[in-house]
């Protein structure tokens, strides 16, 4: 019996060596160390032998056992060392080879033309205010002369929340509130931007969302020419210096007079296209004298100061400077058309 244990351990770790893989290691266990292996068949017939014989066959026995086991451990130690070497070796990188640099991101257009709106007008001594884009009904409306049931509030489509009272912003306008109660009496020019909100078709020229820049500037003797010339020398820092502007009579409840801003049209120079509709003049904003109402309801004396207050869709201002046609792409998350403007 010890000479047949002494062929076994023999044969088992010539086996052992052959094997190559994980799953051959698998097969050697249960072939030599499993219930129905070899050496299970050797502990099984110890029984057999002559009872002076069985404590030696079967110590020699166990101790082959512990010597397999351990032989099995570092083969399966010395398998995985040589899978990883082969797999370092298949998957070398040469560290010679140039990097691949990092994607790099753009700037949205939104963003930067809202820069360029930010830098235009702090030469000019505007500073940014910001304002909430949930508002009351009284900010967005009441105190900007736009009592409940005001034909002028079918002007804006407002998107209204289950709280009473309570709305998205459908302009900056509310705004001038804020920026005129946080300053007065003192005299104020800021610019208002955030984002806006209202009930409308999507369309190539219109969104439920966009983005809208708001003008205001109070203290006295400001007059209509003093918003001339801001509004023209925007005009000639944004889309070049051989713009021209043009201001058309108009109705906003929050100014009086109020008047509507035209540029002639970038894309035919005033020569008239399909862009301008033939007229040779695109709008660009809409403006005015800030109404008695609202200076009052700011907390000042329209005796005393007047104002002036525009507002401009900042999309609308890059779509007349890249020739952008729809609207829709701005908010659309396509990156091909972010990568266009690195």
């Amino acid at each position: 019996m010890l000479e047949h244990i002494a062929r076994l351990e023999e044969e088992a770790l010539a086996g052992l060596e052959a094997a190559s893989t994980s799953e051959a290691l698998e097969a050697w266990k249960r072939a030599y160390l499993g219930k129905k292996g070899a050496l299970s068949e050797v502990l099984r017939s110890l029984g057999h032998l002559p009872p002076e014989e069985r404590p030696r066959v079967g110590q020699v026995a166990n101790d082959l056992r512990q010597r397999l086991e351990a032989a099995l451990e570092a083969r399966r130690q010395a398998l995985r060392e040589e899978l990883f070497r082969q797999a370092l070796e298949a998957e070398r990188v040469d560290v010679t080879l140039p990097g691949r640099p990092p994607a790099l991101g753009h700037i949205h257009l939104s963003n930067r033309v809202l820069r360029q709106i930010y830098a235009i007008f702090a030469d000019m001594g505007f500073q940014v205010f910001s304002s909430p884009e949930v508002e009351t009904d009284e900010r967005n409306f009441q105190l900007l002369n736009i009592p409940p049931h005001h034909p002028a509030r079918d002007m804006w489509s407002t998107f209204y929340t289950t709280r009473e009272g309570v709305l998205l912003r459908t302009h900056t306008s509310p705004g001038q509130i804020w920026a005129m109660r946080t300053y007065c009496p003192e005299p104020i020019r800021v610019i208002l931007p955030g984002k806006c909100y209202r009930y409308e078709q999507v369309t190539a020229r219109s969104e439920s969302q966009f983005h809208q820049v708001e003008g205001l500037a109070v203290g006295e003797q400001i007059t209509m020419a003093d918003l001339k010339g801001v509004i023209a020398e925007f005009a000639r820092r944004m889309f070049g210096p051989e713009r021209r502007v043009r201001f058309r009579c108009s109705y906003f409840p929050f100014t009086e007079p109020s008047v509507e801003v035209d540029m002639d049209c970038v894309l035919c120079g005033g020569a008239g296209c399909r862009v301008c509709k033939y007229t040779g003049w695109v709008e660009i904003m809409g403006a005015g004298m800030v109404h008695p109402v609202v200076l009052r309801n700011g907390g000042y004396d329209p005796d005393r100061v007047s104002g002036f207050a525009f507002g401009m869709g900042p999309e609308r201002i890059a779509m007349l400077k890249y020739g952008i046609d729809d609207i829709r792409v701005f908010f659309s998350g396509d990156l091909r058309f972010v990568r266009q403007f690195p």
